[in-house]
């Protein structure tokens, strides 16, 4: 089962950018669950995460697969990713951008962290045992 971080956690970051290539080829169930945690913030300000695939880890979608809404403050937020009718991923990464506005500095300050947990294929039999039927 993989388990790991998009964006190490507790990273501080003042301007846009890319995490880490994670190689998700050999995965079976391919359903995964991200978690955002946001340790750190200043006021009046804006944190944007996308998250971005490739077949091979060189070429990467122009548009990211999937998204969290827009954060502003100190949260753990979940997202689940179903990648099982794209078998064609072979890589995903997580993009952020940073927006602040108001007074002060202009320069934003996030501290956060995205963890990448494969859903393990027994929970999601159970889960699929629970639905009821129409």
């Amino acid at each position: 089962m993989l388990e790991a971080f998009l964006v190490p956690e507790k990273t501080a970051v003042t301007a846009s950018g890319d995490g880490p290539a994670i190689d998700i080829r050999k995965l079976k169930g391919r359903i995964f669950l991200l978690t955002l945690r946001i340790t750190r913030v200043v006021e009046q300000e804006s944190l944007d995460v996308s998250i971005f695939t490739s077949p091979d880890g060189e070429r990467w979608d122009a548009k990211p697969l999937a998204a969290f809404p827009q954060k502003f403050y100190c949260e753990e937020a979940p997202l689940l990713l179903n990648l099982t009718a794209r078998p064609d991923i072979g890589f995903i990464r997580a993009r952020w951008a940073v927006n602040r506005w108001g007074r002060g500095t202009l320069l934003p300050m996030f501290e956060f962290g995205l963890r990448l947990q494969e859903v393990p294929e027994e929970i999601l039999e159970e889960a699929s045992n629970r639905v009821p039927a129409h």
